[in-house]
């Protein structure tokens, strides 16, 4: 609707010699505070610097110039320095229900990418531990933004980036934990890194094995490769757990040689200088970073000549870039200002950057207040542990609400929804009992309410009938307004699924999928459904609903259930 008034717009303001994008002025379309002022409202505010006049005066000229209005809309009016569209609601349910049952799962879906490629690359987790539960919101986030490039037609290649050439590493390896099971891991590097920490003897001996590997030492290949794989295998199975997988695992220690090639090129720029350790480091004081950075300057290798991560950093993604154009890449906010020196080292190079979607952490609550986790100190709940007390906490739930549901699917709706409810750049405290609650804004309500749709279809007669009706048979009664408020929320999903694609931003679709379940169940106490002379046209709007909710969920990585 907001695209359609922002045609209507756009032609009006051409005759005021005002030429703006649709884009543009759908996004000063607004939902009025009360439905005597319409469904849809235009300010004019911000013309009337341009035009010279008041607002409501230029309202009042963009009226006259739509004339009379097109068949979605019963009425447009002007209010003040608003202009007022009223739609035409039993078109807009026979056309919304029309578009769901000929689109169903394809429903919002705009083939933006025909087929093109994108590379993302998320999660990258240290392969030196389990992971913990502030991890997974960079899988989470990941996970959605691959499902929206699919929705919008693209092709994505997700790559999970090793960090096999790491301090983190060659501490497990002084540690002799090569012959060490996954589980033993975590407390074999918190022991090591506290060790370290307070050893300058045992941190060179950490640096040395990091050198001998770079050279190529087999001994220290073989340890480092042992570690790194009894890691990444338990790892990306904890995280298939929750659904999330990837097509490309690329290691650090295969860009070593490209790495040196970087470092070649940025010398003929005359941008690299050494520091009185003998580090190599970038100059970045002529770039954005000035005024950000005390010291503006990025460095690439160690006094010993080996390279640190940046500088294999920058060739990995200057080989993600000759895979694709279009490339995302989500990283903790903590990274922000390292982005921006890789961002500025790669325009230096000649290169675009990825596009970055930056997020905030998932904070450890205990007795002093809440915290941020870390694996070296130990501060961690393990995605693992936490998961499997989801899932034990959903079947109780399940068990006392006497219902169904698969506890595995609950437990990662609460999960995931509570992760990217939240914009990427607000901080998450994780209650998991206020997760798994089957009332109010969480993952297993919205569940619920697909199930309960769901139920009505099942127990309707006329629903089979119905599927084999052409829409335009139902007839459409006088529309109730939690009938009208329905109808209006499933058909605003095509944009927010738009909006999400644009912005990057899972929390736009999450948001809206918590809404229209409210929405849909406010509609379910105040409308009945089965027995009502409306049956036949209820029938079809709940269906509507259960298809635009489950692609609300799809994006998100939340499977629906048919039955709770």
């Amino acid at each position: 609707m907001k695209d359609a008034i922002a045609k209507l717009l756009k032609k009006a303001l051409k005759q005021k010699k005002v030429d703006l994008p649709e884009e543009e002025i759908a996004s000063f379309v607004e939902i009025p505070p009360s439905a005597e002022l319409g469904d849809y409202a235009f300010p004019c505010f911000f013309l009337a610097e341009r035009l010279h006049d008041e607002a409501a005066q230029i309202a009042i000229e963009l009226r006259e110039e739509i004339g009379s209005p097109p068949e979605m809309f019963e009425d447009i009016q002007t209010k003040g320095p608003y202009i007022n569209f009223f739609i035409n609601r039993n078109n807009l349910a026979r056309q919304i229900i029309a578009d769901i049952a000929k689109e169903k799962d394809g429903f919002g879906s705009v083939n933006l990418g025909k087929g093109k490629k994108v590379v993302i690359e998320h999660t990258s987790i240290n392969p030196n531990a389990s992971p913990h539960v502030g991890r997974a919101r960079n899988a989470v986030i990941g996970d959605s933004i691959v499902n929206l490039m699919k929705f919008f037609g693209f092709k994505p290649e997700i790559h999970y980036y090793v960090n096999d050439v790491s301090k983190q590493i060659a501490m497990l390896v002084v540690a002799g934990a090569e012959r060490l099971s996954f589980d033993e891991m975590l407390n074999k590097y918190i022991e090591i890194a506290k060790k370290v920490e307070k050893s300058k003897t045992l941190e060179k001996k950490v640096f040395l094995e990091l050198q001998k590997f770079e050279n190529g030492d087999k001994e220290a290949l073989k340890k480092f490769e042992k570690i790194t794989k009894t890691c990444l295998k338990g790892q990306t199975e904890i995280l298939k757990k929750i659904g999330i997988s990837y097509d490309v695992f690329d290691f650090e220690s295969s860009y070593i040689d490209e790495a040196r090639d970087v470092l070649k090129k940025l010398q003929s720029k005359g941008k690299l200088k050494k520091d009185k350790n003998g580090r190599l480091y970038l100059d970045q004081s002529d770039t954005q970073l000035k005024g950000m950075m005390k010291s503006p300057v990025l460095v690439l290798t160690r006094s010993d000549g080996t390279g640190l991560y940046p500088l294999r950093d920058l060739a990995y993604t200057i080989y993600k870039i000759s895979l694709s154009k279009k490339n995302i890449i989500v990283l903790g906010e903590d990274q922000k200002l390292y982005f921006l020196q890789l961002k500025e080292t790669l325009k230096l190079l000649g290169f675009d950057s990825p596009e970055v979607i930056h997020y905030s952490f998932i904070l450890l609550n205990t007795k002093k207040g809440a915290k941020k986790m870390s694996t070296r100190k130990g501060d961690v709940v393990l995605l693992e542990d936490f998961f499997d007390d989801l899932v034990a906490k959903a079947k109780k739930e399940i068990k006392a609400r006497k219902t169904k549901g698969n506890p595995e699917t609950v437990a990662i709706a609460a999960l995931k929804y509570k992760i990217l409810k939240n914009s990427p750049n607000k901080i998450i405290n994780f209650d998991a009992n206020e997760a798994l609650s089957f009332d109010g804004d969480t993952g297993p309500y919205i569940l619920y309410s697909y199930a309960r749709a769901n139920s009505i279809l099942k127990k309707s007669k006329k629903a089979k009938l119905n599927s084999k009706l052409q829409i335009s048979k139902i007839e459409i009664p006088d529309l109730s307004d939690k009938e009208i408020e329905l109808i209006k929320k499933i058909s605003q999903f095509p944009r927010v699924a738009y909006d999400t694609f644009i912005t990057l931003n899972p929390s736009l679709i999450a948001n809206y999928s918590y809404q229209l379940a409210q929405i849909f169940n406010e509609f379910y106490h105040s409308c009945q459904v089965l027995g009502s002379h409306e049956e036949s046209f209820r029938l079809a709007l709940v269906d509507s609903f259960m298809h635009a909710l489950k692609n609300s969920l799809a994006l998100l990585g939340i499977e629906t259930l048919e039955e709770m």
